[in-house]
């Protein structure tokens, strides 16, 4: 009769694992891991995407802001989740590119503990100074630095974010000298430049486009190759006579190293469909960023890259977290 019973038991579950095996996915939820709070830049593309794909898939998605740590908690959430399918993150500069060298100890390889699913949407850095600010352009800024170096500061969300180093990427070209305000995040550091507290402030378009729409901020320069649609009177920083200059920041998903590779092709094809809608690109481009797309192994390749880039001017700056 024992004999039977575990008969029965195994053959019980190798039909679940078979019935398992051939369910269609997703057969539940998909937990999407935000690794900053809700209502920001990261969010809100997040949400937008997921969004368009619900409506056209009939998945289900469920937004977790995990934030903390520049992003890294989130992520190491998500590296650290089973490798189902069931578990992805929102990804983007900081956490894949610049974090690995900024924290000697991070708790996660983003080239060995995830694996990128696509790129989605990029957004450029503006620098941007109070109505109130004697600097009415890049050119101004630049003058006044050489005139009386470090005497000039800028702030950005914090030390390490894609902000702060592409201010010191901009010192090193344009062979200046800048101080560095770094606060927690972009609330008090808009108050404060808004009020004059600094002088100017380094960030996404995204995050100053209403301040700059509705008078309170002036833009001076545009971190891009070419000019921005949302502020097209911004000249970028080349045109402004600062060469080799280049910096956004991107988002993409990753799921946990592991995730089959069928599902991955899956989920990147759904998202890149949702990209291509006329809307959602509209819905972006109002946020101040571009929409992106592409195959796995093309954001995988973004990554490297950017790893070895940023590498270069975290190790010049001289910046390290804990």
């Amino acid at each position: 009769m024992n004999s039977l019973c575990r008969l029965i038991a195994i053959a019980c579950m190798a039909t679940a694992s078979l019935a398992s095996a051939a369910a269609p996915y997703p057969g539940k939820p998909i937990r999407v891991v935000v690794p900053f709070p809700a209502g920001g830049g990261t969010d809100i593309i997040a949400r937008e995407i997921t969004n368009r794909v619900a409506l056209s898939t009939g998945w289900t998605f469920v937004i977790e802001n995990k934030p903390g740590s520049g992003g890294n908690l989130g992520i190491d959430a998500v590296a650290k989740a089973p490798h189902d399918g069931y578990t992805i993150g929102m990804g983007q500069s900081s956490n894949l590119a610049i974090n690995p060298t900024l924290y000697p100890r991070l708790p996660y390889d983003p080239l060995k503990d995830l694996v990128p699913i696509g790129m989605v949407a990029s957004a450029p850095l503006v620098l941007a100074t109070s109505m109130s600010s004697p600097y009415k352009s890049l050119a101004d800024v630049m003058t006044a630095s050489r005139t009386k170096p470090g005497a000039v500061n800028f702030a950005s969300p914090g030390n390490g974010t894609v902000a702060h180093l592409a201010g010191e990427q901009f010192q090193r070209n344009a062979g200046l000298k800048l101080t560095h305000v770094p606060y927690k995040g972009a609330a008090q550091a808009v108050n404060d430049l808004i009020g004059g507290q600094v002088d100017l402030y380094m960030a996404s378009v995204p995050s100053l486009l209403g301040h700059i729409r509705n008078g309170k901020l002036r833009p001076l320069a545009v971190s891009s190759a070419a000019r921005v649609g949302d502020l097209p009177q911004v000249p970028t920083f080349a045109e402004s006579g600062v060469k080799g200059f280049d910096a956004a920041t991107w988002f993409g998903f990753v799921a946990p190293a592991g995730t089959p590779k069928d599902i991955v092709i899956r989920l990147n094809a759904e998202f890149n469909k949702a990209l291509k809608l006329p809307e959602l690109a509209k819905k972006l481009n109002d946020q101040g960023a571009t929409v992106l797309s592409g195959t796995p192994e093309q954001f995988g390749a973004l990554i490297r890259q950017d790893i070895t880039r940023w590498s270069a001017v975290i190790k010049a700056s001289g910046t390290t977290l804990d």
